[in-house]
């Protein structure tokens, strides 16, 4: 099966909190199940979006960094 993003979010260069708002914003216009990939480069945002998950009960589904960037894929609960 493969996997679908139905949203991309280039948010390099944008410091905490805003990669998490950012992405809270756009779940908000996307239905359950869907997903988002999330690009940052602020090293807070592996934390963050842990954290943010975890509270929100969306799916931090992937969580790596290549370089200086990190890459998120979130599943809307």
């Amino acid at each position: 099966m493969a996997i679908v993003i139905h949203r991309r979010l280039d948010l390099q260069g944008l410091p905490c909190p805003g990669p998490v708002r950012a992405v809270n914003d756009a779940l908000a216009q996307m239905a359950s199940g869907e997903l988002v990939e999330v690009l940052a480069t602020d090293p807070c945002a592996v934390r963050e979006f842990a954290v943010w998950a975890r509270a929100t009960g969306n799916d931090l589904l992937e969580s790596s960094q290549f370089g200086n960037v990190f890459r998120f894929v979130v599943r809307k609960l």
